[in-house]
């Protein structure tokens, strides 16, 4: 194909036509999580990440009703749980963080919960990456910044003697709120 013809594999508009863009691709993302478990650097964490959701958002329909019709506003929202999926290193790094995390949460030896949501929130932070590297450096194409996160449920998923695939821990986390830079 004559480079000049790539101009034309796109969807022509009142603009003319332009040449595709560049997508942006599933696999170059960071996951960071900020004030996880003890505090002590998640540098670990981050290379252990599997697959995370991005934020979803739902809206409560309002209908008012009125003489002969009715309307429809937007209620109060939703934000959906993200899901993330870590692989377990052999050093242990992962399970001993998220079993802090958790312990932050609730302390199960003692059966008491923590006295406010700021003694044991944390923040997400996923990034959509250019796919740069070496010295010129990841470019970040799109942030997520989720404030007010905390453990719903962990799952340590299973083992199988047929299986050859990396052991993992599946977090389902709730936010309080999230902002898309």
């Amino acid at each position: 194909m004559a480079l000049g013809s790539l101009a034309n594999i796109s969807v022509n508009t009142d603009a003319g036509n332009g040449a595709m863009r560049m997508p942006k691709l599933q696999y170059r993302f960071r996951v960071t999580l900020v004030s996880f478990g003890t505090g002590d650097t998640t540098a670990e964490l981050i290379k252990q990440v599997v697959d995370v959701t991005r934020p979803n958002l739902s809206f409560e329909n309002m209908e008012v009703h009125t003489y002969n019709s009715k309307s429809h506003l937007a209620g109060k929202h939703t934000w959906q749980p993200l899901t993330l999926t870590l692989r377990e290193d052999a050093s242990n790094n992962v399970q001993r963080m998220v079993g802090q995390q958790l312990q932050k949460q609730f302390d199960f030896q003692n059966q008491s919960s923590a006295a406010t949501g700021q003694d044991y929130k944390f923040q997400t932070v996923i990034e959509i990456l250019d796919g740069g590297n070496g010295a010129d450096g990841a470019n970040v194409l799109e942030t997520w910044e989720c404030y007010g996160c905390f453990i719903v449920s962990a799952n340590y998923n299973t083992l199988n003697y047929a299986e050859s695939a990396p052991v993992t821990v599946t977090l389902e986390m709730q936010y309080d709120n999230a902002v898309q830079i």
